[in-house]
């Protein structure tokens, strides 16, 4: 049961969503192109502040609030109107008829839209009509009182003009636009009009009688004129006949001279042109043969020399690898004498290391047999080498040969009283050796004789003497 329900509910929910979209749909409004849609009711303000009395729209949609809005739609079809005006009163005081025909239709400007809502919305097509058939006839009787016949009757574009720009300005005001002025016919109660026509006509018939007349005479004239012009032209235009046919035959003239000038200096030209080709020709022949000549030449030459300079590469590269040959066995030569040589010294350098290391030992036992006091080492080494030295100074003069030795001496010839012999042997002594040194430092002394020491004398007082003559003295060799 309580399913039941629920099902019922839920049917009734459904119903009632479907009818609120019906509602909602059907309040969506479309505007055709033809048509104005109006919607009054609540609306809204305006930028002013102000509740408007209705929102227009051409064209499009909009949504129509159930309730508190409704809509109506406006005709936009266009309205003919016939209005035959009778004895309007112009500016000249002359009653005039003044036929015609206005179009008019409700406007689709937005200020304009909103009079046609306020002023013609629920008014019939007829009832449109009659309202602006009233307007039109005023504006129309208003705008004749203020114009001349012959401005009606002659100017009609500034009549319409003025028409449509005063029955415009008052069909805005409820919402209405002039679309068209069509005036059939303009009449006038005096005749007036007619007679301003038959006048014109008049003066119409005249002007082309005038015309006709001065046509006809403007034509006899032009016509003798024209014979005139025509035997003079004629005249002209024999003698430039002849004129042209003078300068035809002088441009021929002119035209075979100059041909016949072209025709030589083209001749000219060919020979000429001719001429250089057969010299080039022979100058290309010349410089192909001296080309020839030179290649030949150049290849002899180049024979020659690759056979000179072939053989003399040969024998350069064949000197080379013997010079390469020879320096490499001289190089491994040299490296062996090298090897040989660096053995020997190397040999030599170990053997004097062992005598000199022998000869350290042997000097360090030295030493140690001195009571280690190395001065008398050196002495004991000394007098160990002192035969050796001794036989070493004897070598020095045993080679010596003096056979005879004469020396000439003064008496009393040195500052000290020694004779110049004595001088001479003790200088001989005196080039010995230096043995008194090694003797010294070996703890000895030579003898005085061997030194060359003299006994000294104290110095005799006597008087200057003469130089006595020179006298020989021979020392034999010992």
């Amino acid at each position: 049961m309580g399913e039941f329900f629920l099902v019922i509910l839920i049917t009734m929910v459904l119903v009632i969503m479907f009818g609120m979209m019906v509602v909602l749909f059907s309040r969506f409004k479309r505007c055709p192109s033809d048509q104005i849609l109006v919607i009054y009711g609540k609306i809204g303000k305006d930028w002013a502040g102000e509740y408007r009395s209705a929102k227009c729209i051409h064209g499009g949609a909009a949504f129509v609030w159930p309730v508190i809005q409704s809509y109506q739609f406006l005709d936009l079809t266009p309205m003919s109107i016939e209005v035959n005006l009778q004895k309007a009163l112009s500016r000249q005081n002359i009653r005039v008829d003044v036929p015609s025909r206005f179009t008019v239709g409700i406007s689709t400007e937005v200020g304009v839209m909103a009079n046609a809502a306020e002023r013609l919305l629920g008014l019939k097509m007829q009832e449109i009509q009659e309202l602006a058939k009233d307007i039109i006839f005023g504006q129309l009787r208003l705008v004749i009182a203020t114009m001349d016949i012959e401005e009606i009757n002659s100017d009609r574009d500034k009549f319409l003009t003025n028409v449509s720009k005063n029955v415009e300005a008052e069909l805005k005001k409820i919402g209405l636009k002039l679309i068209n002025v069509n005036v059939t016919d303009i009449k006038d109660e005096s005749s007036y009009i007619e007679a301003l026509g038959k006048e014109a006509a008049a003066k119409a018939i005249n002007d082309a009688k005038k015309s006709v007349a001065e046509k006809n005479r403007d034509g006899s004239i032009g016509e003798a004129k024209a014979m005139q012009d025509q035997r003079v032209q004629v005249s002209e235009a024999n003698a430039k006949a002849v004129e042209g046919e003078n300068l035809a035959k002088i441009s021929v003239a002119n035209s075979d001279a100059q041909r016949r000038i072209k025709e030589a200096e083209a001749l000219r030209l060919a020979t000429a042109a001719e001429n250089v080709q057969k010299a080039k020709s022979l100058e290309e022949s010349y410089f192909a043969e001296q080309a020839a000549e030179s290649a030949r030449a150049e290849k002899e030459r180049a024979t020659r020399v690759a056979d000179i300079v072939v053989a003399a590469e040969i024998d350069k590269k064949r000197v080379e690898i013997e010079a390469e040959a020879d320096a490499e066995r001289e190089r491994r030569r040299a490296k062996g004498e090298a090897d040989g040589i660096l053995f020997l010294k190397q040999a030599q350098a170990q053997g004097d290391f062992e005598i000199l290391s022998k000869q350290a030992e042997g000097f360090t036992t030295l030493v140690r047999a001195a009571a280690n006091d190395p001065s008398k080492a050196v002495m004991l080494l000394i007098a160990d080498k002192l035969p050796e030295l001794v036989k070493t100074q004897v070598e020095a003069i045993k080679n010596i040969k003096i056979d005879k030795v004469t020396v000439w001496d003064s008496a009393g010839g040195n500052a000290d009283g020694s004779t110049a012999t004595a001088s001479f042997l003790s200088g001989l002594m005196k080039s010995l050796p230096p043995l008194d040194d090694l003797f010294k430092m070996a703890g000895m002394e030579l003898p005085s004789y061997l030194k060359g020491e003299a006994k000294k004398e104290e110095p005799k007082k006597a008087g200057p003497k003469k130089a006595a003559p020179p006298q020989a003295e021979t020392v034999d060799q010992a």
